[in-house]
């Protein structure tokens, strides 16, 4: 998810005890309740699928609705944005989690041949993983060091490198019909899930002296 300094207080490093974690009525709350449910999902099915006899239909189904969360805190935080950087940044992770929703629907039917599988699963999940590379790095280049938005975007940057390192080893050889390396696949969607699972943590608290105050 792209952070920018409106969107979280600078003083992110408060005692957790004096935080207001509901805020339902503020946008960036929500991104970071839906970034941090999308998060999940791929994080738990990334790394159940390490196991051959974890059910593989519910692990598709698994990826799908977290990217489907993960959408929908893009359009949010797209909506939001003010600054030109911020809407840039935004727009291009909107499109990058578009490309996931491709990915992993496609990646829930079976049957696929290894090109049919590297055309209809691997290659938008390239493209989404080259999208939040592209909008972690224009994020994190724009905010000012240290501060809490800046802390978040390096988290994200981090966990978009792993996806990109997972959907290289994603690609399914014709040779073989298996992925280069299932094994990195996974490690590196589970870690990247982790990092984007950190960073939206981050967004949810404020500190109270600064919430709004109830009417």
């Amino acid at each position: 998810m792209v952070s920018t300094d409106s969107q979280i207080t600078p003083d992110a490093g408060a005692d957790l005890g004096e935080r207001d974690w509901w805020r339902p009525g503020e946008a960036d709350w929500w991104m970071g309740v839906l970034f941090a449910i999308g998060a999940s999902c791929f994080a738990v099915a990334s790394f159940v699928s390490q196991w051959a006899s974890a059910p593989r239909p519910g692990l598709g189904v698994t990826f799908f609705v977290g990217s489907i969360f993960f959408t929908t805190a893009a359009f949010v935080q797209l909506r939001v944005s003010v600054t030109r950087a911020d809407k840039l940044a935004s727009l291009i992770q909107f499109v990058g989690t578009l490309f996931f929703n491709v990915s992993t629907f496609e990646g829930m039917k079976r049957g696929f041949d290894a090109r049919q599988a590297d055309l209809r699963v691997w290659t938008p999940d390239v493209f989404g993983s080259i999208c939040f590379l592209v909008s972690s790095w224009l994020a994190y280049v724009a905010l000012r060091r240290p501060s809490a938005a800046w802390r978040i975007a390096a988290l994200n940057l981090l966990g978009s490198v792993f996806f990109g390192i997972s959907a290289v080893a994603a690609l399914v050889e014709p040779s073989t019909s298996e992925p280069v390396s299932a094994a990195i696949a996974n490690a590196g969607t589970t870690a990247g899930a982790l990092c984007f699972f950190a960073g939206a943590l981050m967004l949810i608290p404020k500190p109270q002296a600064l919430a709004p105050t109830a009417q």
